[in-house]
């Protein structure tokens, strides 16, 4: 049965009644961040061959450099590179959600040997940052973490702010699993 269906597909492609012209989209999809001018190169010294809109969906097919060339409606053509997004909506890079982290102080960060801010305590200020805690003999201790004023700690279960990292903006009873009695480095910001 298989064989008479790769048959029959075969002789329809032969006869031309497979898909109709363009009806496989082929190149990665991407967006226009703006109104594009298509050249017919990678470059302003072509000559131009169609225009596509702000936030339309096209069709990447390659780039070089600064330039891809793309399909959109019918049309092909070359356009900057930096006028494309290649997200799920047509945003420009670096465009996501603001963190609104706090920094630069003033205020102090307390890492706490006990859950709860109990226990002996080392406490900072913004620009305070340790790559090593054994050296102070201080590695693998604290539990959780106070943050008063406009600072914010990052806090890494490895020495040199190697391994699993996390940004603390606000006071936590209990360090997350992987940074409670685990911490090996941080910075103050």
């Amino acid at each position: 049965m298989r064989a008479l269906v790769k048959l029959a597909l075969s002789l329809a492609l032969l006869l031309g009644l497979g898909f109709p012209a363009g009806a496989i989209q082929t190149g990665t999809p991407a967006w226009t961040l703006k109104a594009l001018t298509l050249m017919e190169g990678p470059g302003n010294a072509y000559d131009v061959t169609g225009e596509v809109g702000a936030e339309a969906r096209v069709y990447v097919d390659r780039c070089s450099r600064t330039w891809c060339q793309i399909q959109a409606n019918g049309q092909r053509g070359w356009v900057d590179l930096y006028a494309l997004a290649f997200g799920q909506e047509p945003r420009p890079p670096l465009s996501g959600p603001e963190l609104n982290l706090k920094k630069g102080g003033p205020g102090s960060i307390c890492l706490y040997e006990g859950a709860n801010f109990t226990g002996d305590a080392l406490c900072a200020g913004s620009g305070f940052v340790v790559h090593d805690l054994l050296l102070n003999r201080t590695d693998n201790r604290y539990s959780s973490v106070q943050i008063e004023g406009n600072v914010s700690v990052l806090l890494c279960r490895d020495r040199n702010f190697k391994s699993y990292c996390v940004r603390v903006n606000e006071s936590q009873e209990r360090l997350h699993g992987f940074l409670d009695n685990a911490v090996s480095s941080l910075r103050v910001y």
